[in-house]
């Protein structure tokens, strides 16, 4: 008999996915042009040109066996030589080769993360709302997920939920900032108080409460807006990466573990996690791609399209009578719904073929998660859809 638990995640595809395939079997009968498709966090801007370049020159002068061939386990050193040192450029760490370990994109970094830190039974909180296959990972590890409810005001984080849920027995915690599906930016002031909280913590249990910070987005920050680097707040951080946002590479599934030596017991903390990707079959990151990114890894795609995608739809949506946070990053609009059933308000819109994901998906109920990272042309085309859904409220 197969793992029931596995049979389970296996048969029961995310919301976000049920949705995309749909939109794909509705495009056959009605055309794509007529499908107002938000449901997956797919880029649509190209990779710049320095990838292709570099894809290229790689293919041209490089020997295939070694070029196609295995890394070693935790990736190329070169490569991670020269991801190291635009770490330590970019945000003022002492970041070394050695600290890094290459994974198959930000996904396999959680879950290297999460197996290698956590035993059955112990407690990894998250915030509400969250990708959803965080509970997927964490489940999986035999660990218990413990989620803060949202602060649909500005989410950010409610801290006298927070401090009620963090016992003993809590792990590590779970950030994602910029966030999906909210698009908020944690603050500065948000994150020093975060900090302070767990190193009270830490320091009554005996234990580390780790951080991880979940950073995929963190180059899509608008105009203004910071996006302040943990570690340099919280010294029990490690930083999960990958380039699919920010090269528009989701495909090529390639990112890192950062694991500082500023992290208690760092050495042990690294080796866990190295273990984890041994334990799961994690090992060597497609070695084509990790040579690519570490050469682009200074580079981003051109990403202002979503920060003018983001004022179209929020004005617009605005105007509509929708109640909106206005994004402070990431690809992602997270509006209230009209009616209090945010899955029967998503189903309202799936007849308008207007497909938006219910916030229960997220644990953040009384929303929808809209994914702008389509051609504008789209979000204009798809403007009388919104505004039919919300007059049928009205």
């Amino acid at each position: 008999m197969p793992n029931e638990q596995m049979v389970n995640y296996g048969q029961a595809r995310s919301v976000i996915r049920e949705l995309f395939e749909y939109g794909n079997q509705r495009a056959k009968i009605v055309g794509r042009d007529k499908v107002y498709d938000f449901s997956l966090g797919n880029p649509s801007v190209a990779p710049p040109p320095e990838v292709d370049r570099e894809l290229r020159r790689l293919l041209d002068t490089s020997d295939p066996c070694a070029l196609h061939g295995y890394t070693s386990a935790p990736g190329d050193p070169e490569a991670r030589a020269k991801i190291a040192a635009s770490i330590s450029r970019r945000f003022g760490m002492d970041c070394e080769a050695g600290q890094l370990y290459l994974t198959v994109g930000a996904a396999a970094g959680l879950c290297c993360c999460l197996r290698g830190l956590c035993n059955p039974g112990d407690e990894v909180v998250v915030f509400a709302p969250f990708f959803p296959e965080y509970g997927v990972f964490i489940q999986s590890v035999g660990a218990v997920m413990k989620v803060t409810p949202p602060e649909i005001e500005g989410f950010q984080i409610d801290f006298a939920a927070l401090e009620r849920l963090i016992t003993p027995k809590t792990k590590l915690l779970i950030v994602n900032s910029p966030n999906n599906p909210s698009g908020a930016v944690y603050s500065e002031e948000t994150l020093k108080k975060l900090a302070a909280l767990l190193e009270e913590k830490s320091h009554e249990y005996g234990h580390p409460i780790y951080l991880i910070s979940d950073e995929p987005y963190r180059e899509i920050a608008f105009a203004g807006v910071e996006v302040p680097y943990i570690p340099k707040l919280y010294r029990n951080t490690l930083v999960v990466y990958s380039w699919s946002k920010s090269l528009s590479l989701p495909g090529e599934r390639i990112g890192y573990v950062y694991v500082p030596g500023q992290v208690e017991d760092s050495e042990t903390v690294y080796a866990a996690v190295a273990g984890a990707g041994r334990a799961l079959g994690y090992v060597c990151a497609p070695s084509l791609i990790q040579r690519v990114a570490a050469a682009c890894c200074d580079l981003t795609a051109d990403l202002s399209v979503y920060e003018r995608n983001a004022e179209l739809l929020t004005r617009e949506l605005r105007a509509m009578g929708y109640h909106v946070v206005a994004p402070g990053g990431t690809f992602y609009l997270f509006p209230r719904t009209l009616i209090p059933d945010d899955v029967a308000f998503s189903e309202a819109a799936k007849a308008l073929d207007l497909l938006i994901v219910p916030g229960s998906g997220f644990y953040c109920p009384g929303h929808v998660r809209i994914s702008y990272c389509v051609p504008t042309e789209r979000i204009e085309r798809a403007l009388p859809a919104f505004r039919k859904l919300a007059e049928r409220y009205r």
